[in-house]
């Protein structure tokens, strides 16, 4: 008889897990099960399809439904929804809408995704008041955008979206306030990354409202304004993009474990407490190459990579899902941040580090090379045995030299040793020290001073 891989969630995680399965087994029997049309999509792209950077909504589709079922053998059902796991019975209880019925299953994979936070601000049921988490929204925001031509835009929330939905709507003509309830924007990549997209978003024209609460929006049918608790900031459009939350419940109610990040609890290979059922994406942990511990870090690369192994794993070739450093780079109109492993010192020390950093601001080229702009490095070390533990980078060009700190922290590399790396030069890429061997050569001169 043949055995049946049942995966939930049609996107990153689970599609890769489908895909890798079918690969690795020709007869193995694969159902994937997606509640929406959209599956295999590149969520990250939305704000340039909002912007105008990408011409279709088609054009974020990796891999179409169709190719799925005729081209890879998979059993792919849209629309359909897993409204109950039972992890004894080896079942999943599947709605259409019309009709129930339940889909035996050998291994199951759950990549149930994440969706965004909507706070309970009064006035979210208002028009033009969005979240962007998924192709629709992002396809509501760029109708509602050119169907109604607002003049006034406010983003809630200053992270990866917000900073994004920023330049997108900015582009296309509209003044731009960004709330953010924090002291600074983008505050996992720290202070020094944050004030110079700060600086950057002013000149570029965006209002930046920080340390500032919203209460809510006003408005008849549309929304009309921004409250806060001491404003009123008039606004035609509104998107609020302040975080996401794993979707758990499904697994939460058929007895499979919730970590302490809120997201389902899986070991080294996805599988989480119960032999059958891996976990993989936005919805599952994952651990920190840093500290070790369980972290939750939402990102595309996470889900692709876990979802691959664990296709891998269920076809009888156990496979490590990985661990992550919380690598990520953002654009904000014409400077890149980019963030790695751990860089705040409080953070550092709760997990058992002493911490030491340093900050350098380097050429991105040689200096006597057009175009050259500076490129701001902050690199965080453990005292006592010298182990790489993040940094940051920000800068006009450049910001993807955050990867080559993401090497030496699953490397588990020493300031020295990336100091002693032996990195590309060539006077239009970089100077004769790279910034961030540079960085690491500051760091490691700090550490013996204060040995």
């Amino acid at each position: 008889m043949t055995d049946t891989f049942v995966v939930i969630g049609g996107d990153a995680a689970g599609m890769s897990a489908a895909s890798k399965a079918r690969r690795e087994n020709p007869d193995l029997e694969i159902v994937a099960f997606e509640k929406g049309d959209w599956v295999s999509y590149a969520a990250c792209g939305m704000p340039y399809y909002v912007k105008g950077d990408v011409e279709s909504l088609d054009d974020l589709v990796q891999v179409t439904p169709d190719a799925f079922r005729t081209e890879r053998d998979i059993d792919l059902r849209t629309n359909h929804e897993v409204v109950d796991v039972d992890p004894d019975a080896q079942t999943v209880t599947v709605s259409t809408g019309n009709d129930r019925f339940e889909q035996p299953y050998d291994q199951l994979l759950i990549a149930t995704g994440a969706r965004a936070i909507e706070p309970p601000f009064t006035g979210m049921d208002l028009e033009g008041v969005f979240t962007i988490h998924d192709l629709d929204h992002a396809d509501a925001i760029q109708t509602y955008v050119s169907e109604t031509d607002p003049e006034t835009a406010a983003i809630v929330g200053g992270g990866y979206v917000g900073i994004e939905m920023a330049e997108a709507l900015a582009s296309r003509g509209l003044d731009v306030h960004l709330f953010e309830m924090l002291p600074h924007v983008l505050q996992p990549f720290g202070e020094s990354v944050a004030t110079v997209v700060e600086d950057h978003l002013r000149e570029q024209g965006v209002e930046l409202h920080l340390d500032t609460p919203v209460a809510g929006f006003g408005g008849e049918e549309a929304v009309s304004s921004v409250e806060l608790d001491s404003a009123t900031i008039p606004a035609d459009v509104v998107v609020v993009g302040v975080g996401v939350e794993p979707n758990v419940e499904l697994a939460a109610d058929a007895g499979i474990e919730i970590g302490e990040t809120g997201a389902i609890a899986i070991d080294e290979y996805g599988r989480t407490n119960y032999e059958s059922v891996f976990a993989a994406g936005d919805c599952a942990e994952a651990t920190n190459v840093v500290t070790g511990d369980a972290d939750h870090v939402p990102l595309a690369l996470t889900a692709n990579r876990a979802g691959r192994a664990i296709g891998q794993t269920v076809t009888g070739t156990p496979t490590d899902v990985g661990e992550i450093a919380g690598t990520a780079i953002v654009k904000a109109f014409d400077v890149g941040a980019a963030r790695t492993g751990i860089i705040d010192e409080e953070r550092a020390r709760d997990a058992g580090f002493d911490p030491v950093s340093v900050e350098i601001t380097a050429p991105s080229r040689a200096h006597y090379y057009p175009g050259t702009q500076e490129l701001t490095v902050t690199l965080v070390a453990d005292r006592e045995s010298e182990r790489v533990l993040g940094a940051s980078v920000v800068g006009g060009e450049g910001a993807k030299r955050i990867d080559t700190v993401a090497t030496a922290l699953h490397a588990g590399l020493t300031v020295t040793e990336v100091e002693t790396l032996d990195l590309a030069y060539a006077p239009p890429f970089s100077p004769v020290w790279d910034p961030i061997a540079t960085a690491a050569k500051v760091l490691a001169g700090s550490l013996k001073k204060t040995a």
